[in-house]
C-alpha cells in the first residue's frame, strides 16, 4: 500500500514538472524539431518516467536530473537565439542540395542523405521530374523545401488578373448544443438571427445541434446529432465488432 501511495505522489510530481517545463520551453511542433531536440525530448521524458516509477532510488535525484536537462535545454535555446554563430554550430543551417535541376552531390554527402531519400522527399511534394526544380534546400529539421522553375508553377488568380476578396475564417457558434455567445458577437450576429436561421432549417431546439459554424460567406453550417443519412459509408472490409 505504501508503495502505491509513493508511486501516485511521484507520478503527480513528474507529470506537473514535465507539463511546466514543456510550457516554458516553447511550442515547437514535432516537424520543427532538430534531431538533437528530438533525442533530448525523449531523454527528458525517460527521466520523468523513471522519477515516477523507479522506487530503488530517491525521487530527489531523478527530479534534479529532470530539472538539469530542462534548464540546459532552455539555456541552449537562449544562446541559439542571441548568438547567430553558436546557433549555426548547435543547430546547423539549411543546405542547398539541388540547383537548376542538378544534384549537388557534395552537399548531399555532408547531410548524409542517400539519393533514394532525396527522391522520396521530392515525390512527397508531388515533384517527379527533377529538371523542374530550381532550388531544393534541406532544412535543419530534416524537411526539404523546393522551389520549382517559374514555367512549372501553377497559374494563380493574380496571373489571370481575376479579382479576389479577402477571405475570413469560419467561426464556431454552437458546440454540443451550447451557443458560444462570444463567437456569435464577434461575427456581429445575435440570438434572434440565429433563431431565424435555425427555423429556416426546421430546427426547433439548439440542443439538437452537435456543431454549427458561421462560414466566411455568412451562411450557417449545421451538423445535428441525428444525421439522417441512412447507412453510413464504411471504408473497411472487416465486419467484426471493432
Amino acid at each position: 500500500m505504501n508503495e502505491t501511495v509513493v508511486v501516485i505522489v511521484r507520478v503527480i510530481i513528474s507529470f506537473f514538472t514535465l507539463l511546466i517545463f514543456t510550457r516554458l520551453l516553447g511550442k515547437q511542433e514535432v516537424g520543427q524539431l532538430t534531431f538533437f531536440d528530438y533525442i533530448n525530448g525523449i531523454t527528458i521524458g525517460s527521466i520523468a518516467a523513471t522519477l515516477a516509477t523507479d522506487l530503488s532510488a530517491k525521487a530527489w535525484a531523478h527530479w534534479l536530473g529532470l530539472v538539469g536537462y530542462a534548464l540546459l535545454t532552455g539555456l541552449l535555446q537562449y544562446i541559439t537565439i542571441k548568438n547567430r554563430y553558436l546557433g549555426k554550430v548547435l543547430d546547423g543551417e539549411p543546405t542547398v542540395v539541388i540547383e537548376d535541376g542538378k544534384i549537388l552531390e557534395t552537399n548531399l554527402g555532408k547531410m548524409r542523405i542517400k539519393m533514394s531519400e532525396l527522391m522520396t522527399l521530392l515525390r512527397s511534394q508531388q515533384i517527379f521530374d527533377i529538371t523542374q526544380v530550381e532550388y531544393a534546400v534541406f532544412e535543419i529539421n530534416g524537411e526539404l523545401s523546393v522551389k520549382q522553375k517559374p514555367e512549372y508553377l501553377p497559374v494563380t488568380r493574380k496571373d489571370l488578373q481575376i479579382p479576389t476578396k479577402t477571405g475570413r475564417l469560419a467561426t464556431e457558434i454552437i458546440q454540443d448544443g451550447i451557443v458560444l455567445e462570444q463567437n456569435l458577437t464577434q461575427r456581429h450576429k445575435d440570438r434572434e438571427w440565429l433563431q431565424q436561421q435555425l427555423q429556416a432549417k426546421q430546427i426547433n431546439d439548439v440542443k439538437q445541434i452537435s456543431y454549427a459554424l458561421i462560414l466566411p460567406d455568412d451562411s450557417l453550417y449545421i451538423d445535428t446529432f441525428k444525421d439522417n443519412i441512412g447507412k453510413e459509408t464504411e471504408m473497411g472490409d472487416y465486419d467484426g465488432p471493432y
